[in-house]
């Protein structure tokens, strides 16, 4: 089969890779319905997170089993599932926590722009649909699988509830999505930070009630202004450079807090600066399996369409382009197509 390599910054290769198969009898493998470029994907794309070898990439992921191992219990060939950008067991006292991306046994994902993946710990990763989905609703699903559960996670980090103020930090992907979900939480007033159009666009769809141009200081300014001096609730860092951390921390009123998702790239934090904010902070990998069942259920039935997201459709064979339009802001996020449609 033929995948997506990064070789090096900015040079990612569609070429021949081995098919996957049953190393381990809690495998899996599935035939990839859809794939797509993460934001996070762009770090080692620009070289900023340098690799060591030629890597193969992607780690958002759902499509149709193909095989499962002899130990597997619960994922059976045939089934549609959408999974984890980490495995987990879902079983140890970690995942009992509900944190399965820091599972004992946890593996990031990669591999997955390509047409067929194997899935290690396919019983605690994988959470398959009822029934097999719409080919409209697979987008949305797909989503589920990092970026949609991530944006979940960094509103429920930020503890945001029904009538909250919130800010959200990032125009990215995952930064409309936390628009979504704090919407979907019941937040009164959402304060999306964005200079794009489309994208500030989008983030009223999802259920922005405010767009803020300014950044960095002057936008910790006009959030204050916007919340009489005290500031929000709740604030979504979703980009992972210390600009974004540093104004999302003076964003946040005293005892409100912080849900942050932006993998971090030089972000350090000032102690002293931290204990007097009187902040929550609180982030991570997101637990994406932890929020799966309930995910699924609400694009199933129409509650959530996290695919908007997908504002570039292309070939799997198209993925350097992929790479590129987001690279240079022409693209949010690129859906790719394994079987070659748009």
């Amino acid at each position: 089969m033929r995948g997506a390599v990064l070789y090096g910054p900015r040079d990612v290769r569609f070429e021949e890779r081995d098919e996957p198969k049953i190393i381990k009898p809690t495998d899996a493998v599935i035939r990839i319905s859809s794939a797509c470029v993460c934001g996070s994907d762009l770090w080692p794309y620009r070289g900023i997170q340098p690799i060591v070898q030629p890597t193969p990439m992607g780690h958002e992921y759902c499509g149709t089993v193909e095989a499962v191992g002899r130990e597997v219990r619960n994922i059976k060939p045939g089934q549609f599932v959408v999974g984890s950008f980490a495995t987990s067991d879902n079983s140890c006292i970690i995942c009992q926590h509900g944190y399965q991306s820091s599972c004992v046994q946890r593996e990031f994902m990669s591999g997955a722009q390509s047409p067929f993946l194997r899935v290690p710990l396919a019983d605690g990763t994988l959470v398959p649909t009822p029934d097999v989905p719409s080919e409209d609703l697979i987008p949305s699903l797909l989503t589920l699988s990092d970026v949609m559960g991530t944006g979940w996670f960094a509103a429920d980090a930020a503890n945001v509830k029904p009538g909250s103020t919130v800010a959200v930090v990032g125009d990215g992907a995952v930064g409309l999505l936390g628009v979504l979900s704090a919407k979907q939480m019941g937040a009164k007033r959402i304060i999306a930070m964005s200079r794009h159009a489309s994208r500030q666009k989008l983030a009223r769809e999802f259920g922005a009630t405010d767009i803020v141009e300014e950044r960095g200081e002057a936008g910790v300014e006009r959030i204050k202004e916007m919340t009489k001096g005290i500031g929000a609730d709740s604030v979504l860092e979703c980009v992972g450079t210390q600009e974004s951390m540093t104004q999302a921390i003076n964003s946040t009123r005293p005892g409100g807090y912080i849900g942050y998702v932006g993998v971090p790239h030089g972000v350090s934090l000032d102690g002293e600066q931290l204990f007097f904010s009187h902040v929550h902070l609180h982030g991570g990998p997101a637990p994406v399996r932890r929020y799966l069942p309930e995910l699924i259920k609400l694009v199933l039935n129409g509650k959530i369409n996290p695919g908007k997201v997908f504002d570039l459709s292309l070939p799997l064979d198209q993925v350097a382009e992929g790479y590129r339009a987001m690279d240079e802001r022409r693209a949010i996020k690129t859906l790719l197509r394994p079987n070659g449609t748009k």
